[in-house]
C-alpha cells in the first residue's frame, strides 16, 4: 500500500468536508452522476462491490442500501477515507486509504463482483495501471462502471485542440484547486482495453426528475449539452 506524505497530501483532503456536502444532493452529483452511474451498474443484491475513488462514502451508502452484500471503498485522500468510514459505519463496508495507480494488495484476485469508478479516473495519471487493478480484483465477467467528464464538454470550455492529451489545473467551486487530464473519446477507450476491459455501453446521461424539478437552468443545459459520460465495461 502506498502511504501518503503530509507534503504529498491528495488535493481532495483540504475541501473533503465541503465536498461531502455539495456531493450528497449537489445537482451535478447526487441528482445526474450517482443515478447514472447505479443505473449503468444495476442490481446489486448479495454482491460484493469496489468502490475505487469512494470520496466520503455516499455511493458506498447506497450500494448497501440497494443491497449490496459487501462495498469496499478506495481513496487516496485520507480525510475523505475517515468521513467515509464516519458516513457508512457498519461492517458491511470495508474502507482503504491507498493511491488507485498502486496495486490493490489486499485485494485477491477475482474477489469482487463489480466496481465502480465514479468521477476519478480523469484526475489519475496512470489511468491504465488503476484500470488493470479493477480487472485483477474483479471475477471474470465482472463489471466496472466509470463516470467521467465528456471529453466534448471539456473541449468546449478548454479550447484549443480536441485530440490533444493534456493536463488542466484549474478552481471549482470558487475555492477548491483541482488537475485533471483532457482528452478524446479514442484514448480512454483504448485505455478501457489495454487494462482488459469490453465496452458493453456508453452513457451520456439525461437529468434525473429530482434535478430538473429543483434546478430547471440547470437540466435544460444538460439536456442539451452532456457534462458526464458513463461507461459500462465487463472484464473480458
Amino acid at each position: 500500500m502506498t502511504e501518503i506524505k503530509d507534503s504529498e497530501a491528495p488535493m481532495y483532503d483540504a475541501f473533503a468536508a465541503g465536498f461531502l456536502e455539495h456531493a450528497r444532493d449537489g445537482a451535478c452529483n447526487a441528482h445526474y452522476d450517482r443515478p447514472a452511474v447505479l443505473a449503468a451498474l444495476g442490481p446489486v443484491a448479495g454482491l460484493t462491490v469496489l468502490d475505487l475513488g469512494c470520496g466520503p462514502g455516499l455511493y458506498a451508502a447506497e450500494l448497501l442500501a440497494r443491497g449490496a452484500a459487501r462495498v469496499v471503498g478506495v481513496d487516496v485522500s485520507p480525510e475523505m477515507v475517515r468521513l467515509a468510514r464516519a458516513e457508512v459505519a457498519t461492517d458491511a463496508a470495508t474502507f482503504h486509504c491507498q493511491d488507485l495507480q498502486s496495486p490493490l494488495s489486499w485485494a485477491a484476485d477475482g474477489e469482487f463482483d463489480a466496481a465502480v469508478m465514479p468521477l476519478v479516473i480523469h484526475h489519475l495519471d496512470d489511468r491504465v495501471a488503476a484500470l488493470r487493478e479493477a480487472a485483477r480484483a474483479l471475477r471474470p465477467g465482472g463489471r466496472l462502471v466509470v463516470s467521467t467528464a465528456h471529453p466534448v464538454h471539456d473541449w468546449l470550455r478548454q479550447g484549443g485542440s480536441y485530440f490533444a492529451v493534456r493536463r488542466i489545473e484549474e478552481e471549482w467551486n470558487s475555492s477548491w484547486q483541482v488537475a485533471y487530464w483532457q482528452q478524446p473519446l479514442s484514448a480512454t477507450c483504448a485505455e478501457f482495453a489495454a487494462a482488459g476491459f469490453l465496452i458493453e455501453g456508453i452513457q451520456e446521461p439525461a437529468p434525473a426528475a429530482a434535478l430538473r424539478g429543483r434546478y430547471p437552468e440547470l437540466a435544460e443545459e444538460l439536456a442539451n449539452r452532456p457534462v458526464f459520460v458513463v461507461f459500462a465495461l465487463r472484464k473480458a
